[in-house]
């Protein structure tokens, strides 16, 4: 009887909003780069050295093209 005579005199504590600022950890979601087909993926065998060098110049210059949109999409994180 005694422990419960107890409980019955508390005073309920009054509840109140508190703004606490925590980092918080948000996934990074950058857009989808797209890989075009390559230029040397249409040479053959016996293409002429010129074509062949071409190819791989234009395939050079796709590539530098495509680091850049991987570049940018990982800037955006």
């Amino acid at each position: 009887m005694v422990a419960l005579a107890g409980c019955a005199g508390q005073v309920v504590p009054e509840p109140r909003t508190v703004r606490v600022e925590v980092p918080v950890a948000v996934p990074c979601r950058p857009p989808a780069v797209e890989v075009s087909t390559w230029a040397t993926v249409s040479l053959r065998k016996g293409d002429s050295l010129q074509n062949k060098v071409r190819a791989l110049l234009a395939e050079l210059e796709q590539r530098k093209g495509f680091e850049l949109q991987l570049q940018a999409a990982v800037s955006v994180c």
